[in-house]
């Protein structure tokens, strides 16, 4: 593979994920920078969630050679499901620094927030960490390379928003302090590579639809906080290349495979003191769901035409992927499963795999993104049906500092609430993501995740 830029200037890479081209209108910034420059709709991949795109992107590689998958997938010799694993040694394909170091060995790449940020051979990188104590509190906190860059950044900006990262308060804080954080580095450690992630418009567009007025409000807000970036990387001599991973498109209801499954048999549990626990190995077929698309893993093979008849049947399936099909979407990758399966145009897969409430687990009304063996965005809510939800949290968190293990249990197990998914192929140009160009960068003729860093 060859890098498509020399890097003779600096580059910055900025993801504003959820970013859509028809967004545009209303970011100002974005849309006065892509008029100066060039941009595109940028051809995605499935599935179009945060893992496997920024693994193309950065290897120029589909997932059946990287072998990022999903956000998650089944671990066979574990019998574990694991989302959200952070070492770079999980991709399996050479990124755009290795590469890059190659050729010249004095390379600096700045890794901010990406995925797959720990023990890569960026020079520079930070990303969240949180730290998991004996007595089991959670205290939020980053990790990165060199190790005293997260403390020197914290003490300059103040704590990274861990909150505002991810959860029912997740909003625009954590993408401000992203982004002045960025602008930092940049300034001072002056990277010849630098990759940045905000994450804003995940938020209110999951939440409420990407047509919300408070997502179209949210369009606004990242602009501003993207182009103060933009501005300051310009004036230090980047290059500026602005991208996005998909485009979050409005849902009605969610489909719950697993529970699907169970029904039918195919499906297992353990009973346990806190709740029924899904027992992969002992499955002879469970999904793990990932926004819009699920793989499914069949324990023997002789089960697998009848699953797939299956789940061909089940309501709000769109389409399943065999062996041919996995090929064809470039999922044929053993982490991928024995099926893939799609969901149908407005609905998306939750994991829920329980029958009955009362044997719930003791994770599902927690923001648990590692435990649950399933994406949950019924995490950026409060359950509605507490009445005074502030007051329950701030008696948990006082609960865990006495010592006392209380589960901080706000989170809704009803995922209707939910307006907004991706990992599918987005149904027209303007529902998908874009790409922007600064005027010193030339676009490919086709823009893709596998041809932005690398030639075709």
């Amino acid at each position: 593979m060859k890098p498509r830029f020399s890097l003779q200037k600096p580059l910055l890479v900025l993801d504003i994920v959820g970013l859509r081209l028809g967004d545009l209108d209303r970011a100002k910034g974005l849309s006065a920078l892509a008029g100066e420059g060039s941009h595109a709709a940028l051809q995605t991949l499935l599935p179009a969630v945060t893992c496997p795109v920024q693994a193309t992107i950065l290897t120029g590689r589909p997932p059946r050679e990287h072998g990022i998958v999903g956000n998650g997938w089944y671990y066979r010799e574990l019998s574990e499901v694991h989302f959200w694993k952070q070492s770079n040694a999980l991709v399996q394909s050479p990124e755009i620094y290795d590469l890059l170091l190659q050729s010249k060995p004095e390379f600096r790449c700045a890794k901010l927030f990406w995925w797959f940020n720990m023990y890569s051979s960026a020079a520079l990188s930070v990303t969240p960490r949180p730290q998991y104590f004996a007595d089991g509190l959670k205290v939020p906190e980053l990790y990165s390379r060199p190790p005293e860059l997260a403390a020197a950044l914290q003490q300059r900006f103040g704590p990274f928003p861990f909150f505002q990262f991810w959860g029912p308060k997740a909003g625009l804080p954590s993408s401000e302090w992203i982004a002045e954080v960025s602008a930092h580095v940049l300034e001072t450690e002056r990277p010849e590579l630098v990759l940045v992630y905000l994450p804003h418009l995940d938020y209110d567009h999951q939440r409420l639809g990407p047509e919300a007025p408070r997502s179209r409000e949210a369009v606004a807000e990242i602009d501003r906080v993207a182009m103060g970036l933009v501005e300051r990387a310009r004036a230090r001599g980047y290059e500026v290349l602005v991208l996005s991973e998909y485009g979050i498109e409005g849902v009605e209801r969610p489909v719950f495979l697993n529970r699907f499954l169970r029904e039918r048999g195919f499906l297992r549990v353990q009973e346990t003191r806190h709740g029924e626990l899904l027992d992969a190995g002992e499955s002879l077929a469970f999904a793990v769901v990932d926004h819009q698309v699920a793989h499914v893993y069949v324990r023997r093979e002789q089960d697998l035409g009848q699953v797939r008849r299956a789940l061909e049947g089940c309501e709000g399936v769109g389409r399943v992927l065999d062996e041919e099909g996995k090929r064809e979407a470039g999922l044929d990758h053993p982490r991928s499963g024995e099926l893939v399966v799609l969901a149908e145009r407005g609905t998306w897969f939750a994991y829920n795999y329980w029958l009955d409430e009362a044997r719930r687990p003791d994770f599902a009304p927690t923001v648990d993104i590692h435990r649950k063996p399933g994406y949950d965005p019924a995490e950026l809510f409060v359950d509605p049906k507490l009445l005074f939800p502030s007051l329950r949290v701030l008696r948990r968190v006082a609960q865990k500092k006495l010592g006392f293990r209380y589960l901080i249990d706000v989170i809704p197990t009803d995922p209707s609430l939910v307006r907004g998914s991706h990992g599918l192929l987005p149904k027209d140009p303007d529902s998908g993501p874009v790409v922007i160009a600064t005027p010193g960068l030339e676009l490919p003729r086709t823009p893709r995740m596998d041809n932005l860093l690398f030639m075709d």
